[in-house]
């Protein structure tokens, strides 16, 4: 393979291409429906139809009623309002629990917190970044305000026993939050089910635009604004990004039809990947390998040698992918995903995410692995 003749990208767990039916509904929406949601006239109401649309699509994908959905500008946001509003929902209770592993977007905010003082207690995650749910029991105490964790791992794609761990939050009287970014639109989620009181998704993960998210909030639980205003039922503030909502609820409608089927696909692709890698490449290894995992990332060790380096040449052959988290990336600090899972420092920094997604070929899979091998043979001899 000659330098620049493909463009494949592995990336999706950063952002996704916005599907065409997605960039459709975007269009149409500036194009006819400019009205603010909030205007009592047609124009208006034209606005307010389609946000109620997308509401409805968003309800449906997590079987939830659409009086559930708030929408927020980001899953970032959702997390935040999710988080500050249990704390103040339940006054007097100043502590939270959250996994080692969880998104900067919940760790940063929550660092910031501890001057205000937020007690935070962080799980541990074995060396396939599993969690123990015994460890979680003993966590909650009387002063627990909320336990928040991810559905899906970002980087290594491991899922956690959500509606477990749900289930025994609730059982202690402590409210729940599950960060569903990289789950939802390619992960089953039945709220039906799992007793989760508030989950965050982000559009932009799953070919919807970016600029909105969701946080789904229980029927009954009253959560205090971070943004004051009577949108979203006076929930979150701030006039309706109309064109983005419409787009989510139009991915919502497409991740819907045959999940299942796509989940399934993406991992067949994800596990050619790995196989092929494993085969062709001796030094490789995948971490969480052994865990369950959402279909479409890989998280993959090359021995020793540096993940930027392998990240450039892959770059320079037309083929997308990254060293972790996105908000992270091109920096030199190996992942904290990594490091709390056991792995050294230099394992960390040799360590390439590949997150698929629906658009991901067969032949594009086997491009990376032959481009990977040639990669990996080159840098090796120049070690030597």
């Amino acid at each position: 393979m000659t330098e620049l003749d493909t463009r494949i990208y592995l990336d999706n767990n950063a952002t996704t291409a916005l599907a065409p039916e997605c960039v459709d509904a975007v269009l149409a929406c500036l194009r006819d429906a400019y009205g603010n949601p909030s205007s009592k006239h047609a124009v208006g109401e034209q606005a307010k139809a389609l946000v109620t649309q997308a509401r409805v699509a968003v309800a449906q994908m997590l079987n939830a009623t659409p009086a559930e959905i708030v929408f927020t500008a980001s899953g970032t946001e959702a997390n935040h309002l999710a988080i500050l509003g249990a704390l103040a929902a339940r006054p007097g209770k100043q502590h939270v629990v959250v996994s080692a592993v969880e998104h900067a977007s919940t760790l940063s905010l929550l660092a910031h917190l501890e001057a205000a003082g937020v007690r935070t207690t962080l799980l541990p995650v074995d060396r396939e970044g599993q969690l123990d749910l015994a460890v979680l029991a003993q966590a909650i105490t009387p002063d627990t305000a909320l336990v928040s964790l991810m559905w899906a791992n970002n980087e290594t794609g491991v899922l956690f026993p959500v509606a477990e761990a749900a289930q025994l939050a609730r059982s202690r009287g402590v409210l729940f939050h599950t960060d569903a970014v990289q789950a939802a639109g390619k992960w089953p989620l039945d709220l039906a089910q799992a007793p989760v009181d508030l989950l965050s998704l982000a559009g932009h993960k799953f070919h919807a635009p970016k600029g909105v998210g969701v946080l789904f909030v229980r029927k009954g639980l009253k959560l205090q604004p971070m943004l004051f205003g009577h949108q979203e039922r006076s929930r979150r503030g701030g006039t309706e990004n109309v064109p983005a909502i419409a787009g989510l609820g139009k991915a919502c409608e497409l991740a819907m039809h045959g999940m299942a089927a796509k989940a399934g696909a993406m991992a067949a692709l994800r596990d050619r990947l790995e196989s092929g890698l494993c085969l062709r490449i001796p030094c490789v290894r995948i971490n969480g390998g052994e865990a369950l995992r959402i279909g479409n990332t890989s998280s993959v060790r090359f021995g020793e040698l540096a993940a930027e380096a392998i990240l450039d040449k892959l770059d320079r052959s037309g083929i997308y992918a990254s060293s972790g988290a996105a908000c992270t990336a091109g920096g030199s600090a190996p992942s904290h995903v990594l490091t709390t899972m056991g792995l050294s420092e230099m394992e960390a920094l040799a360590t390439v995410r590949f997150s698929l997604s629906r658009y991901t070929t067969e032949t594009d899979i086997d491009d990376v692995i032959e481009a990977l091998a040639s990669i990996v043979k080159r840098m090796t001899a120049e070690a030597a």
